[in-house]
């Protein structure tokens, strides 16, 4: 299946994201984990249990949602903490990991500016 353009622009925003991190000493756990309930874009760690979850949003412009803070509504959350707990039932090992929920508002070219970072609770 060849992928749609929204699909390269948002593997893009990922990629971008997940270099930024990893530059700032994050690993790699997850990308793009699915389950029933919804998708984990970027799920790392870092010291001993410390895991980031990572919700990543790629606009070309600043529109109504706010370059996609918005996005994260009650159903997204919802969705999320979903997946993340279905998550943790696969990998118990994590369970007493404290965790963060980042959104990584990724500008998408013509566009240009930094990576805007949300933490949400």
């Amino acid at each position: 299946m060849v992928p749609t353009n929204r699909q390269r622009q948002g593997a893009w925003a990922e990629q971008r994201a997940l270099r930024l991190l990893r530059d700032r000493g994050w690993g790699l756990l997850e990308h793009n984990w699915h389950c029933r309930y919804g998708e984990l874009d970027l799920l790392m760690s870092k010291e001993p249990g410390r895991l980031l979850l990572v919700e990543v949003k790629a606009r070309r412009r600043c529109g109504p949602d706010g370059w996609g803070v918005a996005a994260l509504d009650h159903g997204k959350r919802r969705r999320l903490r979903l997946s993340w707990q279905c998550w943790l039932a696969e990998h118990p090992r994590w369970h007493s990991s404290s965790v963060e929920l980042v959104l990584a508002l990724v500008p998408l070219p013509p566009a240009c500016g930094p990576v805007r970072w949300h933490r949400w609770s």
